[in-house]
């Protein structure tokens, strides 16, 4: 009988050993995806070529404390979605580079090269609210033709979901993501414009613009013979 007992014991150690690691052991893989509608707003005339390193469009947070449950967030693709969306929306044109490459043709009005700084999230039980946060910090750079930069700056995002809005906790946390995303959409297409840096560069760029066009009306009046 005590033979017996103690293997009893000894598989209910090893079952409740097992269970252990598969509830805390396993990894939670959270792939971020939603829907981001385009901008309604009057689209700069520019062409701008987009730069998403490889860090920004496969960018991946894994989580390294043991005791949370949400340890690997895939975003890389849903902030591409979201910058391209936002991008296209602002702009006349836009094209995709893999590099900031340089160029003294008129091809190219600027580089817009984004990077993410750092990523934050609390869980329900670190919030002591039913509710997943997500904090984003970005690093948005933006070059001329040539290469030089024109502007430099960190645009932040926050975005919060209730868990009792869905059924899995990854739901949750994946629309708290969206939220985020949604947020620095919004951050940078109200912002652009009036970074001191840019506002200057654009106002020197209509400027030139004016000139050029008023020398070629005066070349064309020239060239145009006067009658008697």
């Amino acid at each position: 009988m005590k033979i017996y007992d103690a293997t009893i014991k000894k598989l209910v150690s090893h079952s409740l050993i097992l269970i252990c690691s598969m509830l805390f052991g396993c990894t939670t893989k959270v792939i971020v995806n939603g829907y981001f509608p385009a901008p309604v707003v009057n689209p700069l005339p520019l062409k701008v070529a987009v730069v998403y390193h490889p860090d920004f469009s496969n960018y991946s947070y894994i989580e390294k404390d043991e005791e949370r449950q949400e340890k690997e967030i895939y975003m890389g693709k849903a902030q591409v979605e979201l910058f391209s969306t936002v991008l296209e929306g602002m702009f006349e044109q836009v094209v995709y580079f893999d590099a900031v490459t340089p160029t003294n043709d008129n091809s190219i009005d600027m580089f817009f090269y984004p990077m993410i700084d750092e990523f934050q999230y609390n869980m329900p039980v670190e919030t002591k609210i039913n509710m997943f946060e997500v904090w984003i910090k970005y690093h948005l750079k933006v070059f001329d033709a040539q290469g030089n930069v024109i502007a430099d700056w960190i645009q932040t995002a926050y975005g919060k979901t209730p868990t009792a809005m869905f059924k899995t906790r990854e739901k949750a946390l994946n629309e708290a993501m969206i939220v985020a995303l949604r947020d620095v959409g919004a951050g940078i297409i109200l912002r652009f414009n009036h970074i001191p840096e840019i506002k200057h560069w654009l106002k020197q760029r209509a400027q030139v613009s004016a000139f050029k066009k008023t020398n070629q009306k005066n070349q064309f009046v020239a060239a145009v013979p006067q009658t008697n």
